[in-house]
């Protein structure tokens, strides 16, 4: 969230101390969002009247699956193709489904490469991305991470509705009753699509263990021609250290509930054995033996 938002992020905080917890949330297609970030009107907005590019940069990713790191590194890049993109880039906030409606016609304005992205579930991204065949960046992270680093962000989260302790949020996890629904639902749909053209899945461990490398692979996918300083360059700027020292300038509260540690394996802090097997067994269920499941490499990530 770049400066100039800082006032409205403050306002949204005290409105939503006023709030009950249920008055925080409402529902949309079956799935949980964000009262103060989400409406009705932007959801309609988005499918009426937004017209992506095949020349965007959309970013997919299940909250808390590294979608503020892809975002810094996919704008960074974009910087680096047009200088003049970096003038647009704060004037709204990136992800679709938050703000209001006419946040679509500043965009529109918006010079190329515009960088973008979504926590939406596949079957609720408009058709008009996959007809304009627009590119996107699908980023997945371990599901014991995943669920340990968005209780984290439930609690640290002003505008949301905290839990008493992660005994009562890892149910609500695993059965998909948090913003924005099921991971494993997310993750069913995106692997029967992960050969499609349009898109590149990666995952936040692969990032993590070569983020060079990573980098290279988004910028050949995206047809972004850099070079090897030029990526080298978007990967310092995208450690945990340098992200947080950007935050720490801009707005260090926020800073503070988007960036937590960054890392791989804080989930053994939390887990008890039988929640670890209780997530053993569901991703055995939904993704053991898919391409999507050996990306994650779960014995690797996801074992005591």
């Amino acid at each position: 969230m770049a400066d100039d938002k800082r006032p409205m992020f403050d306002s949204f905080a005290k409105k939503a101390a006023s709030m009950t917890p249920e008055e925080l949330v409402f529902k949309h297609k079956g799935l949980l969002y964000p009262t103060l970030l989400c409406s009705l009107q932007t959801f309609q907005a988005l499918e009426d009247t937004f017209r992506p590019r095949p020349d965007d940069a959309m970013l997919v990713a299940y909250p808390k699956c590294g979608f503020n790191w892809a975002m810094q590194l996919l704008n960074s890049m974009a910087a680096l193709i047009n200088n003049d993109v970096k003038a647009h880039q704060d004037k709204v906030i990136p992800i679709l489904e938050f703000g209001k409606p006419d946040k679509f016609k500043i965009m529109e304005e918006s010079p190329g490469p515009r960088v973008y992205g979504t926590h939406l579930i596949y079957d609720d991204i408009p058709q008009s991305f996959f007809v304009n065949k627009t590119k996107m960046l699908v980023v997945f992270r371990n599901p014991k991470d995943t669920a340990v680093s968005y209780f984290h962000f439930y609690n640290k989260n002003p505008l949301l509705a905290p839990f008493k302790s992660w005994d009562d949020f890892f149910p609500k996890f695993l059965s998909g009753e948090v913003l924005w629904g099921s991971y494993f639902d997310h993750a069913v749909l995106w692997n029967k699509h992960i050969d499609d053209p349009t898109v590149l899945l990666m995952t936040f461990e692969e990032l993590k263990e070569d983020m060079a490398a990573g980098i290279k692979k988004i910028s050949e996918f995206l047809e972004y021609s850099l070079t090897e300083e030029q990526i080298q360059c978007v990967a310092e700027g995208g450690t945990f250290s340098a992200m947080q020292e950007k935050y720490k300038t801009a707005n260090p509260d926020f800073g503070k509930i988007l960036l937590r540690k960054g890392e791989v394996g804080d989930w053994k802090n939390l887990f008890s054995e039988a929640q670890s097997k209780e997530i053993d067994a569901k991703f055995e269920q939904y993704l053991a033996g898919t391409a999507l499941g050996n990306k994650l490499k779960y014995d690797v990530y996801c074992k005591f």
